[in-house]
């Protein structure tokens, strides 16, 4: 082996994941440990940080601090993934206990909001955590009866309004009726679990919006060209037909382990539909590969829904362009697929199931710690459904319906002539789609 294959496996070697996994073979994972002073007693303690993953959902930092002076301790979580494109509402009807019992993960940023109570927990008013609706409630109170003694003594009067609202609050938790709750997220880090995933949960709604100005500066977004990206791009100024067919590539951070990779970008035509950008990234430390399509031109007049039946495995050869704002739906199998779960994707429909199937095979409930048997058997009977398509035993409607009218599929007609199979219809925008897409604000006069 010569000197220089010797250095480039030694390389190799030592590189590893920035973020990594627990393993059962680490008695204690690599941490690091800094002197850091102690805000109880004013000597120095010692804090140890951990970047580490939660499976299927993101990166974080774990610190904890510790001083041996005063035995004052600290552990706290805190989010180190990136900030979402969009930020996130999300509407959720409580009306029984197992919607009490659903999990949420809640970041700095998440307002929480009970219309009902006229009741508000501001954004960044408390710390991030992964709790219940139930614990949520239950925290508030808690937070309410703190200082109720001292109340009683300095202003009997406040404190019996207060005592009238705890008790509003402990009556939610005993859901005898049902009542609303809000989550909003500029950051896009909120989540409430669907308890009987993978079927449509009709009790949530979530939705996403484009950030304001002074929301992004909030998040610590501060664009360099700032002035220039607030006015709308000139024709000629960008034009994706001089750099058609060429790969280009630039540096970026891989979203499995952030270790520094590299994304190849390529603008291609669809025929009889438009141009698109398609960008790969492969990471060469984890292994870890990712693609998404972008629409190379701007939001279509109308939104598209696009129905088609599949029939037998002479469908599963169409293209298929799945848009970044596109919602997809299986009604036979009660299934719903929002824009962010699977991106953007340009592939086939069997391509498009196979995805479906594997990203619900390495869903947390088959491997988590809160599995529980009838999510697992409800996940497996969908899956053997799924399978049932892609061996072509089931016939079923797959339908793509994107707002922004970016997306595709295939027709299998010659010459222009109808396909009895698939059905695009034009629709015009609701109000509610319009500002999820950032267009009610848009501002065009004078261009």
């Amino acid at each position: 082996m010569s000197e220089s294959e010797e250095l480039r496996e030694n390389e190799n070697i030592d590189k590893k994941p920035l973020f990594r996994d627990f393993t059962a073979d680490e008695s204690e994972p690599e941490s690091t440990v800094i002197e850091s002073l102690c805000m109880n007693c004013g000597k120095n303690g010692v804090t140890k940080l951990l970047l580490t993953k939660i499976p299927h959902y993101k990166e974080i930092v774990i610190s904890s601090f510790a001083c041996e002076s005063c035995n004052y301790q600290n552990n706290e979580i805190q989010n180190a993934g990136k900030i979402g494109e969009k930020g996130i509402k999300i509407t959720l009807i409580v009306s029984s206990i197992r919607d009490l019992n659903r999990q949420v993960v809640k970041s700095d940023y998440t307002s929480v909001r009970i219309p009902h109570l006229d009741f508000e927990i501001p954004a960044q008013s408390q710390k991030g955590e992964v709790t219940t609706v139930e614990g949520i409630i239950e925290r508030s109170i808690a937070g309410l009866e703190q200082d109720q003694a001292k109340r009683k003594e300095e202003n009997a009067e406040i404190a019996a309004q207060i005592e009238i609202f705890i008790e509003k609050l402990k009556f939610l938790k005993e859901c005898q009726e049902s009542f609303k709750i809000i989550f909003e997220d500029i950051s896009g880090d909120c989540f409430v679990e669907n308890p009987i995933m993978p079927l449509k949960d009709t009790n949530c709604e979530t939705t996403y919006f484009k950030r304001t100005l002074e929301q992004n500066h909030s998040l610590g977004i501060f664009p360099e060209n700032e002035d220039k990206l607030l006015k709308p791009i000139e024709e000629g100024e960008f034009p994706l037909e001089e750099i058609e067919g060429e790969v280009l590539t630039f540096p970026t951070n891989c979203p499995e382990c952030n270790n520094p990779c590299e994304t190849n970008m390529k603008v291609t035509n669809i025929p009889h539909f438009k141009e698109v950008v398609i960008m790969a990234t492969t990471c060469e430390i984890c292994g870890h590969r990712t693609n998404e399509v972008k629409s190379g031109s701007g939001i279509e007049p109308k939104g598209a829904k696009i129905e088609v039946k599949i029939t037998g495995k002479k469908d599963f050869s169409r293209d298929i362009l799945k848009s970044d704002t596109c919602h997809m739906e299986i009604p036979e199998l009660e299934l719903e697929v929002g824009p962010t779960t699977l991106g953007g994707r340009f592939t086939t429909v069997e391509g498009i199931i196979i995805s479906i199937k594997e990203q619900l095979s390495n869903s947390t409930a088959f491997i988590g710690d809160s599995s529980d048997k009838e999510t697992i058997n409800r996940l497996e009977k969908f899956i053997f459904q799924l399978n049932e398509i892609l061996d072509g035993k089931k016939e079923v409607t797959l339908i793509l319906d994107d707002p922004a009218g970016n997306s595709f599929i295939q027709s299998l007609s010659d010459n222009d002539e109808p396909d009895d199979r698939l059905k695009i219809t034009k629709y015009e925008r609701s109000f509610e789609q319009n500002e999820e897409l950032g267009i009610n604000d848009l501002n065009v006069d004078n261009y």
